[in-house]
């Protein structure tokens, strides 16, 4: 079953948004203990008392000898299927993403997108002798990019019993490579800085207005020649942002929350620092305490 719109979508309203939102139920592990914002992908809480299994039943009888595989689009258009109808393997591993989105708070809109790229995989066989962690890992990887909710290597690594980001980096390579020579099309959106920024300062439990000048330093920086990853900027950019606060952070702190290591922070700081009166938004911090950060 795939996801499900909630009744009296008007009576939610999600934090995160800071507005009126609809709501998606996920029934990929049966009856689901989270449901999420569809515009953000927030996790919210709690379940409220009138969403019981029979709100979301099927109105449909359905024919309980059905064997075989099923899927069917479901009412946003997203391509579900029913695992319990598929062969052993795929239901295994259609399993296995499931679990691993929901520990990463993904949209069930991602979850359904990995389970399609693994199919596609699992059809053509072409990535015998691969780890299956890894392959999965790399499918939700890629679902992730071309949802445009952009994930780490790493923080996909963290949920896929221990599968390393050289594994899965190789096998979001060749489910590209012999996915395009198929002739499908695999674009997957650039990465940018911003793409981690809401998440990075969640993680830290950065103030509205720190946030603010974070998203705002990072959009300027996509306009200079700062040859870092994106991950590495984003990192190096709530570093200064909380540098210039009263409620700083260190060092140790922004690297757990964004899975940066401490040198490589250090590192990026060193080559953002030139451009901190560029990058530093006016309204946040004065020309002086800006000039005072230096370089560890």
């Amino acid at each position: 079953m795939g996801p499900s719109p909630i009744p009296n979508m008007d009576d939610f309203y999600c934090t995160d948004c800071k507005k009126p939102t609809e709501i998606v139920l996920d029934h990929s592990l049966g009856f689901p203990t989270t449901f999420y914002c569809s515009e953000c992908g927030q996790i919210l809480h709690p379940i409220p008392h009138y969403l019981t299994s029979e709100s979301f039943s099927s109105d449909d009888n359905e024919d309980s000898n059905h064997v075989g595989e099923d899927s069917s689009p479901d009412a946003a258009g997203v391509f579900s299927f029913d695992a319990e109808c598929l062969p052993t393997k795929l239901s295994r591993s259609f399993k296995a993403i499931a679990v691993m989105s929901e520990r990463l708070g993904l949209l069930p809109t991602i979850k359904e997108k990995a389970h399609e790229i693994y199919k596609k995989v699992e059809d053509k066989k072409f990535l015998r002798g691969r780890s299956q962690d890894a392959i999965l890992a790399a499918c939700l990887y890629i679902a992730c990019r071309q949802e445009n909710k952009t994930r780490t290597v790493k923080e996909i690594c963290s949920i896929a019993n221990g599968t390393t980001k050289k594994d899965v980096g190789r096998a979001k390579e060749s489910i590209v490579k012999h996915l395009e020579v198929e002739g499908q099309s695999f674009e997957m959106a650039s990465i940018h800085a911003e793409d981690y920024m809401r998440r990075f300062c969640s993680n830290l439990g950065m103030a509205s207005q720190e946030v603010r000048a974070a998203r705002e330093a990072v959009l300027k920086s996509e306009e200079l020649d700062i040859r870092r990853s994106s991950i590495s900027v984003a990192a190096a950019i709530i570093y200064m942002i909380m540098q210039l606060t009263n409620k700083k952070k260190s060092l140790k702190d922004i690297s757990v929350a964004t899975g940066v290591a401490e040198t490589t922070i250090k590192h990026s700081f060193r080559d953002i620092h030139p451009h901190l009166l560029e990058l530093v938004p006016r309204w946040f911090a004065k020309e002086k305490d800006i000039a005072n950060l230096v370089p560890s």
